[in-house]
């Protein structure tokens, strides 16, 4: 499950109940989430969008999302290291970032009025960024996730850079 650290008081969660509590309390949404049934050992995108498929459907119409679908990125992942320069800059979106977790992990760093905290995903995890809201991405050490994604419009979302700097004081945290 995830751990949620709260980067500027040293302070670690790892109760899904009072990391939702917390982060709800703060706009966003974290959620556990179970597949509807019964997953083969390496599913495709679409068993997996099937297997998900009541969990997705309930998030489009409550967030506007119109599409879904599988990232999956491995340590040979073709250009792995410029897809996450990308993503480790502090940045926002014009829609609300949505990710499942599926297999790997990462930390997503959530630059907020009240601090910077932190919360590494897991598998079974569901983590909704709302839309503006600063944050960066880093994968952990295995260089590994599996995630569904939303999209409230078709063509996706692209980052926009703060250029704050904010990012580099942070090194990610499950590095180990």
């Amino acid at each position: 499950m995830a751990t949620l650290y709260l980067r500027d008081t040293d302070t670690t969660l790892t109760d899904p109940d009072g990391i939702a509590v917390h982060l709800t309390s703060r706009g966003i949404q974290y959620e556990r989430w179970a597949a509807d049934r019964a997953l083969p050992e390496n599913p495709s995108a679409d068993q997996v969008l099937a297997a998900y498929a009541a969990p997705i459907a309930k998030l489009k119409e409550q967030g506007g999302f119109v599409t879904a679908d599988v990232i999956d990125i491995e340590p040979d992942t073709p250009n792995l290291d410029a897809m996450l320069a990308r993503f480790k800059s502090e940045h926002w979106h014009d829609e609300d970032e949505v990710r499942f977790t599926l297999a790997g992990r990462g930390i997503f760093h959530l630059h907020l009025e009240s601090g910077v905290i932190a919360i590494e995903v897991v598998p079974g995890d569901l983590l909704r960024v709302p839309r503006g809201t600063h944050h960066w991405f880093d994968l952990c050490s295995e260089r590994r996730i599996r995630a569904i994604r939303l999209f409230q419009q078709v063509s996706g979302w692209a980052p926009r850079y703060t250029e704050t700097g904010v990012d580099a004081g942070y090194a990610p945290l499950c590095l180990g």
